[in-house]
């Protein structure tokens, strides 16, 4: 497995979720995503470029420690392809719950692969 490879899509997942973070702000107000078609445009596009970078990260190594890495490869799909049935709840859900478990992972392996 190519480590600079690695780093570099666990840095794009890094930057995507930085990105949501930054366009959410500290309210985080589920009415005001709501209600803000260009917020959640944004937030899908970084979802779609998590879901891409993960899919590149299994293809470089199978076994990489990313929880549902497989489901977040299927939501950039979902997102794309079904983008008239995206339900602004589940992905406020993804937001909420998934999100900082991911950004907890991928902190790790990003300083797994520092230290290679």
């Amino acid at each position: 497995m190519g480590s600079k490879s690695v780093k570099k899509y666990l840095y794009d997942v890094q930057q995507s979720i930085d990105s949501i973070y930054e366009y959410l702000g500290e309210k985080r107000d589920f009415f005001e995503y709501e209600h803000n078609k260009l917020l959640r445009r944004a937030v899908e596009r970084e979802l779609e470029i998590i879901g891409e970078a993960v899919k590149h990260l299994l293809e470089l190594d199978s076994t990489i420690k990313i929880n549902n890495a497989r489901r977040i490869v299927d939501l950039r799909n979902f997102v794309i392809h079904g983008y008239d049935k995206v339900d602004n709840v589940i992905i406020w859900g993804i937001l909420s719950k998934d999100l900082p478990k991911l950004k907890q992972q991928v902190d790790e392996l990003m300083s797994e692969h520092t230290l290679l």
